[in-house]
């Protein structure tokens, strides 16, 4: 079930929906003030959208590199059970 959230994200107040906990969507808003914060002391003057883009860009570029990642160790992960299975079967 969806809840309501009011959230503040960059000085602008939004009414959000989610179905994660209260804990869990603050924890996700502070987050993403913290990036914009980044972005906002990286430069001078940037409009709201501006610094809301990139942003957004900083934080997709964070979670792709983290996917490529979790993808290379759930290789690895797979790899070494294939083997263990292997020797299992070996050992039978």
């Amino acid at each position: 079930m969806k809840n309501s959230h009011k959230i503040t994200v960059l000085r602008q107040e939004l009414s959000v929906l989610s179905d994660s906990e209260d804990e869990q969507v603050a924890n996700v808003v502070q987050f993403v003030n913290e990036k914009m914060e980044e972005v906002l002391r990286s430069g001078n003057g940037l409009k709201t959208l501006t610094v809301a883009i990139l942003a957004a860009l900083n934080i997709s570029e964070e979670l792709l590199r983290l996917k490529g990642v979790n993808g290379e160790l759930c290789d690895k992960v797979e790899s070494r059970a294939e083997k263990l299975i292997q020797l299992i079967d070996d050992a039978n």
